[in-house]
């Protein structure tokens, strides 16, 4: 069976926090919060709406700690209460399938040269501008791992629509891409001339 070590600091500030201890609560938040909130972020586009999303995971998080079973990795099962706790507050604040007809991209954005480029920023910052469907689904299956089974039971939606939700994410990155690619060779092409 695959052991997953833990630190002892870690180990210590749960242990700490399941007694409530307030001050090994403020060291884990202060800890885990930097992270948790880019993990919001991606799921929730503003920045209020990411805050309250972190604030509630933790609340969660400190409610439910004795639900951590020391099985697998104590900042996994923090992560999945926060990608949880994003996903009912799009349910909550969201139409979830903001749909977007794309045109077929009609070609392949040259990834050699947007990989020299493109920072991870960029592209986080293009995640962040699909609608909130594409960007849940892309989020959930690239990032984060989930299969398209537990997509579709978390989100109370179909096989199928992840599929399609996802396939379409994609479609519109690569025109997002595109636009990029078009805008730094009109940039490289001001400054050769």
């Amino acid at each position: 069976m695959l052991q997953i070590k833990r630190s002892k600091e870690e180990e210590k500030l749960a242990a700490a926090c399941r007694k409530g201890d307030r001050k090994a609560q403020r060291s884990l938040y202060d800890k885990y919060a930097p992270l948790f909130m880019a993990v919001c972020k991606r799921y929730v586009k503003d920045d209020a709406g990411a805050e309250d999303v972190l604030v509630s995971g933790f609340t969660k998080i400190f409610a439910k700690i004795d639900q951590f079973k020391e099985e697998g990795s104590f900042e996994g099962w923090m992560r999945r209460i926060m990608v949880n706790e994003s996903l009912s507050y799009i349910r909550k604040h969201k139409s979830l399938y903001m749909q977007v007809e794309l045109d077929t991209v009609e070609r392949s954005p040259n990834f050699e040269s947007l990989a020299n480029d493109l920072e991870v920023e960029d592209l986080m910052k293009m995640i962040h501008r699909l609608p909130v469907g594409y960007r849940t689904v892309f989020n959930m299956y690239a990032i984060e791992g989930f299969s398209h089974r537990e997509i579709a039971e978390k989100l109370e939606i179909s096989e199928n629509t992840s599929k399609s939700q996802l396939s379409r994410a994609r479609k519109h990155l690569q025109q997002l891409l595109l636009e990029a690619e078009e805008m730094m060779d009109k940039a490289l092409n001001r400054n050769e001339g």
